[in-house]
């Protein structure tokens, strides 16, 4: 963008550069949004109903919404008509609207200029520009009020997090039916639900994205430390900072609720860890992940009281089979693990023998799946459901594909590698040891 460049730019030039703007230049400047946008906050290019910017926190998402908004109603002068005349905005609530998308520091009215920045007229909810056009806004608590009016262009903000999302949805698209070509522009952090999910399937749809990190430069340091710091490589954090929508397959044994909830910063002192490997057939760059978590569990009292804890997933892609070993071992050696398991259905011997190149004396299990993948992931998912495992931070891309593994089978791409390599390590610290447990027979007198 031309921000990017002129803030990289010497002095010499940043000030040759500015002593050849006019004076209407240098005030047009700040309002010139094209000069200083980021990729995503840009309109793309084509035929589109409805544009969706799915960003984290913080993003711009706001910002560029607004500044669409300025883009359809604004002519070349400030009594010209634009594209649009009559706009719908919708927020959650019409608080939400008002003070976001209208009044907010990234808002219609700062970011609008002086000559062409609209009036507010409270008691109507409406914004009214100098050459006649109006936004209206709305609150998705009561899509009956959608019923009714025209537009020929809406900003939707948050569509993700709305109670009444696709009854306001319908109600808007009915809504939209002026001009040649209505548009809506969506801004919003993504989440599961139905509504976005439908609309991101619609080929008239286009989608621009980007995480919180792309807009640093706009916000707190401390903010940024913070956030990553706390939720860096969760679900969370991928949904909310990387703005990456997370979808639950139907059916799956593991949900992203469930898994939150068993999140924790450190784990206790563990009395066995173990490193699992489930490991590629081959070793280019259209090979499956090779996965490797380590696990650790304690092992007091019953067993049927030991807890697992998933400490760390180590899994690599494009890997050749001594760098994966070599990775392995390398999570041997950080946690002190007691041993390493390797499925070998795929590569017998060779898997063993490739670790023992790096490492002779690594302890070594190899273990063999005599049972599909969901069979052996049903017992540990089971695991989960009692309570008895918990996960470490930094773990998103793991609970990814438990979130897509069902009754039926994974519904994710690819191979759920890291999930079987999790599978193989919970099965060996508590599933074994509880199947190899008796309870004393107590002998009839």
């Amino acid at each position: 963008m031309g921000a990017d460049w002129i803030a990289s730019a010497s002095a010499e030039v940043q000030r040759a550069f500015l002593d050849e703007l006019s004076e209407g230049e240098l005030l047009a400047l700040p309002y010139l949004f094209e000069f200083w946008a980021l990729d995503h906050q840009l309109p793309p290019e084509g035929d589109w109903r409805a544009w969706v910017i799915m960003g984290g926190r913080g993003a711009g998402k706001t910002r560029a919404g607004a500044e669409w908004v300025r883009a359809q109603v604004e002519g070349a002068r400030p009594l010209d008509a634009g594209r649009a005349s009559r706009v719908a905005i919708v927020g959650e609530t019409i608080d939400q609207a008002r003070e976001v998308m209208v009044f907010g520091e990234s808002g219609i009215l700062a970011c609008s200029p002086p000559d062409r920045r609209p009036d507010w007229h409270a008691g109507r909810r409406m914004l009214i520009w100098p050459n006649g056009a109006t936004a209206q806004i709305f609150s998705a608590h009561d899509p009956e009020a959608l019923r009714g009016p025209q537009f020929d262009a809406a900003w939707v903000d948050e569509l993700a997090k709305w109670k009444k999302a696709q009854d306001t949805w319908d109600m808007l698209q009915f809504g939209l039916r002026l001009g040649e070509a209505p548009q809506v522009c969506v801004t919003t952090t993504p989440r599961n639900v139905g509504v976005l999910k439908e609309l991101l399937k619609l080929p008239a749809t286009v989608v621009t994205h980007a995480p919180t990190e792309a807009n640093r430069a706009y916000l707190a340091e401390s903010f940024l430390e913070e956030v990553q710091a706390r939720y860096a490589g969760t679900r969370l954090g991928r949904q909310e900072l990387e703005g990456v929508l997370l979808e639950d397959a139907e059916g799956a044994l593991w949900t992203s609720a469930m898994l939150e909830g068993l999140r924790r910063d450190m784990a206790p002192e563990m009395d066995r860890i173990v490193v699992a490997v489930d490991p590629p057939v081959t070793g280019h760059a259209g090979s499956d992940e090779c996965g490797i978590v380590v696990v650790g569990v304690r092992s007091g009292g019953a067993v049927s009281d030991w807890t697992g804890y998933v400490l760390e997933d180590a899994s690599i892609s494009a890997a050749s089979p001594t760098q994966w070993a070599r990775r392995a071992v390398q999570m041997m050696e950080k946690w002190g693990a007691d041993r390493m398991v390797a499925e070998v259905n795929q590569g017998g011997d060779l898997v063993e023998a490739v670790v023992r190149q790096v490492d002779p004396m690594v302890p070594f299990k190899k273990v063999h799946a005599s049972r599909g993948k969901v069979a052996r992931a049903e017992p540990v998912a089971a695991l989960y459901e009692q309570g008895r495992v918990w996960h470490l931070r930094g773990l998103g891309a793991l609970e990814d594909q438990m979130c897509a593994m069902t009754a039926q089978g994974f519904e994710g791409k690819g191979s759920p590698d890291r999930v079987d390599a999790l599978v193989w390590a919970l099965h060996e610290l508590i599933l074994e040891p509880s199947a190899k447990w008796r309870r004393p027979q107590v002998r009839a007198l």
